[in-house]
């Protein structure tokens, strides 16, 4: 159980609070658009906000490529500020302010949060490092809220169908519940980060697996109805940066991904394929008829070897559930010389889709130098000193340095069908190695993701075939070119985000 004291674990904010006396004053008759009433909202003409009251955290991570792409929105934010007054607001890397790699998961870090902040501030606005934020629009939109009431603002998401990721909540009705999408931004007035923090310290987190964050966050902010909703800020948007609907907005999403340099070669990647007999003739043609001509390096690992295929039999028999033994003999494969040096290794399920040609445009953005473990990001008790893992089904990427430091470390699997990804996040975390994430890999199918959220987004990966037609799934979402328009209604203006 975490400590009450708020200092434990934690890092000294790098950033000082400084007094602005520059002030956003709405316009005469300015009213606020989405759920709340009038009684509810601050809309007076002297209704003032400075910078000094709103304090910005970039959900960043700790990998070199994506501390290099919040420093660029930290200095972008410094620089709008910088013209509309002579202090700066609080500008802060989420990995900065904490040594615990699990407070990502956002709640374990409100007692942090309400102790440093609660005193001299009015908002915390979380921010992605993709997000564009016009600051002065933004100033104009929380201005609108009654700083002393709880709000939680964010763009709503809501789910079509009753999904797994989402425990299959609200089964009734999907729709009902809005949680934020991340991407545009979302705030948490004091009030409600100071009650949250309150609870947070009275009564331990209880979810062991953190899977879809922004649901989850909502979920704990709701609390049953106790809570309040997500109101609905128009103002925040998904928006393409320079899109004609984009000029109402206060946040945006940048039309191009970072320029990282050219694709990753073909030659630079050795794709692993985990199957078994009874998939042979169900799950491997599937592949075969999508993305297997995209790879130069792959093999099938099955618990029988099937030359027509072929597949390669590692000598660890299939399981049921877990495959920690497989997983295992095929990272030692990659370091053997029985399969081609590369740089990186991509270990994905026999029902997984994928697309190459995006991962190749992704890990151009990342060092094999370093150890990078890079995928769809869960976690494990994060409350409770627990750790983060690359979920397996929609593809686990390790760069050759990773795969030699966990080797070599002893670490090891024990048993057979233990889960494998849960395993080698425990294994990354003991050696002090974070875990990458990127929203672009998918642990589920597309139908269980809201539609709003994926809208946004060029695909690399979606998983299972339950109930779908995979080799549709994969021609609507993952054949097309990276720059080219996806059947799923994806254009040029669609976010990467990395």
């Amino acid at each position: 159980m975490r400590s009450n004291n708020p200092h434990r674990g934690y890092k000294v904010a790098g950033c000082a609070i400084f007094l602005s006396f520059f002030h956003v004053t709405l316009a005469a008759g300015a009213s606020g658009k989405g759920s709340q009433s009038q009684d509810d909202m601050h809309v007076i003409h002297n209704n003032q906000l400075d910078l000094r009251e709103i304090v910005f955290i970039i959900q960043s991570q700790s990998n070199h490529f994506h501390v290099r792409q919040a420093e660029r929105r930290r200095a972008d934010l410094l620089k709008q500020a910088q013209s509309l007054t002579e202090n700066p607001p609080v500008v802060v890397l989420l990995p900065s302010l904490s040594d615990n790699e699990g407070d990502w998961s956002i709640l374990p870090l409100l007692p942090y949060l309400s102790y440093s902040f609660g005193k001299n501030s009015s908002w915390i606005v979380f921010l992605e490092e993709e997000t564009n934020v016009k600051m002065t629009k933004l100033l104009q939109v929380l201005a609108k809220f009654d700083k002393n009431k709880e709000w939680f603002l964010g763009k709503p998401l809501h789910d079509e169908e009753s999904t797994i990721i989402h425990h299959y909540a609200f089964a009734e009705n999907p729709s009902v519940f809005k949680y934020p999408d991340f991407a545009a931004a979302w705030a948490l007035s004091i009030p409600l980060v100071v009650r949250l923090a309150n609870k947070v310290r009275d009564e331990p987190l209880k979810s062991d697996f953190t899977i879809d964050l922004k649901h989850e966050v909502a979920l704990y902010i709701w609390d049953n109805g106790k809570g309040p909703n997500l109101t609905a800020v128009p103002e925040l948007c998904t928006e393409a940066e320079d899109s004609p609907q984009a000029q109402p907005c206060a946040t945006t999403l940048s039309r191009e991904p970072p320029p990282c340099g050219e694709p990753v070669n073909k030659e630079d990647i050795f794709v692993a394929v985990k199957t078994c007999g009874k998939f042979h003739s169900e799950r491997v043609p599937v592949i075969k008829k999508t993305w297997e001509k995209d790879a130069l390096f792959l093999e099938y690992y099955s618990d029988h070897a099937d030359p027509s295929i072929p597949t390669i039999n590692l000598g660890v028999p299939n399981t049921e559930r877990g495959h920690c033994g497989k997983t295992f003999a095929i990272l030692q494969r990659f370091l053997s010389s029985t399969v081609p040096n590369t740089r990186w290794l991509l270990v994905v399920d026999d029902d997984t889709l994928i697309s190459l040609p995006r991962l190749r445009v992704l890990l151009s953005c990342y060092d094999p130098s370093e150890p990078v473990c890079l995928g769809e990001r869960y976690g494990y008790g994060l409350s409770q000193g627990g750790y983060s893992y690359i979920t397996g089904g929609g593809g686990m990427v390790f760069s050759r340095e990773a795969v030699v430091q966990l080797l070599d470390s002893g670490c090891k699997c024990y048993s057979n069908d233990a889960p494998d990804d849960m395993v080698l996040g425990m294994c990354f975390n003991a050696l002090g190695l974070p875990v990458t994430h990127s929203p672009l890999f998918h642990q589920a199918r597309p139908e269980d993701y809201a539609r709003e959220f994926l809208a946004h987004q060029v695909p690399i990966s979606f998983h299972k075939h339950w109930n779908i037609d995979p080799i549709a799934v994969f021609n609507k979402w993952l054949k097309d070119d990276l720059r080219e328009k996806p059947s799923g209604g994806l254009n040029k203006s669609a976010k990467t985000e990395l």
